[in-house]
């Protein structure tokens, strides 16, 4: 099989020869893995490619800082990003996680959403976009485009997670609205991946939380499982047979029938300190393929280098022989983590396949 055969077979639990490795690390667990890897040279086996989204003409950030920052003080290092979400910078640890400032938390009013300077997306970007994709094909390699905080998060983050919950519990016109916006756009962008040629596309909408789903199921049901459908149908409506992977963190149990009604094909992460994969896999492993199941709250950072190489090996054996599971640790690295456990990893997939 080609890099792309073996990635379209695991996805569709049709066999396999070979587990594509997949991870990001903190940049100080990212200096010591590389430390180790000039002393230690390995090949490792990715066997995907990944592309970025549509170009966007965003409203600059002084505007927002003018509009709707006016009377804050941020810390340095304070970014706003393309939706006017001002992100003010955590640890040096936890970098990756932000306090996020919500332009849209005192709005009242549909008026107020429908005058918000969104990003207006365009189609300048798609060429390249296609180009990158028939690069990684002319070389064999399956392509997945990311479209990270795709509906829901995007939505909260200028809302605020409160507010929009209140929003559709009320049935009120300002969810309808904002979250309309959001889909629009998003579906633009998934367009856009069809029409380039991506084998897969990747969401983001983060519904679960350690214990339990974000919210009920008739919330998701009726205000964001229609929303992702309508997306995926319109990239389908392009190319048939692109591959859907949605990620959410945490526990999503309940949600992942609706999940599959609108259309996902690849659940990610699965975090084994939230879900039981081998229960996830003999309720739903005919109907859906999964990506992830490595802990990083639990054996990456606190197991050894055998534990990670046994769990692999215990969840690729879940799986079988058909695929359905592109195993990984399910978020990123943190400083925490042994280089020891990452080199374990990447062995266990390699060797497992032989």
């Amino acid at each position: 099989m080609t890099d792309r055969e073996n990635f379209l077979s695991i996805a569709r639990r049709t066999g396999y020869e070979r587990m594509p490795v997949s991870f990001s690390m903190c940049p100080s667990l990212s200096e010591k893995f590389n430390a180790y890897l000039k002393d230690n040279p390995m090949d490792i086996y990715f066997g995907v490619g990944r592309v970025g989204g549509i170009g966007a003409d965003c409203t600059a950030p002084e505007v927002f800082i003018e509009k709707y920052y006016k009377n804050k003080t941020f810390k340095k290092g304070t970014y706003i990003d393309g939706w006017g979400v001002a992100h003010e910078p955590g640890s040096a640890a936890a970098f990756h996680m932000t306090y996020m400032h919500n332009p849209m938390a005192d709005f009242d009013s549909v008026e107020q959403i429908l005058e918000y300077p969104m990003p207006v997306f365009n189609m300048s970007a798609l060429p390249q976009i296609k180009r990158q994709v028939e690069e990684y094909h002319s070389k064999d390699t399956a392509v997945i485009g990311d479209l990270p905080c795709s509906m829901w998060e995007a939505a909260w983050y200028m809302r605020g997670m409160e507010n929009l919950m209140c929003d559709m519990m009320e049935d009120s016109e300002m969810a309808t609205v904002l979250l309309d916006c959001v889909t629009d756009r998003a579906l633009m962008c998934a367009e856009a991946f069809a029409y380039a040629g991506v084998d897969a596309i990747y969401f983001g909408d983060d519904v679960g939380m350690q214990h339990s789903i974000m919210m009920s199921e008739e919330l998701y049901d009726t205000w964001l499982k229609p929303r992702l459908k309508r997306v995926i149908d319109g990239a389908k409506a392009i190319k048939p047979d692109i591959i859907m992977i949605y990620h959410s963190c945490g526990h999503v149990n309940e949600l992942i029938p609706y999940f599959i009604e609108a259309g996902i094909d690849i659940l990610n992460p699965v975090q084994p300190e939230c879900m039981d994969f081998g229960e996830l896999h003999e309720m739903y492993g005919d109907r859906l393929s999964f990506n992830g199941t490595i802990g990083t709250q639990s054996v990456m950072p606190f197991g050894t280098p055998d534990e990670v190489r046994r769990t692999v090996f215990k969840n690729l054996d879940i799986a079988g022989e058909k695929g359905g599971l592109f195993v990984a640790p399910t978020h990123l690295l943190e400083p925490e983590v042994p280089v020891e456990n990452v080199i374990a990893y990447i062995k266990a997939c390699e060797d497992y396949t032989k």
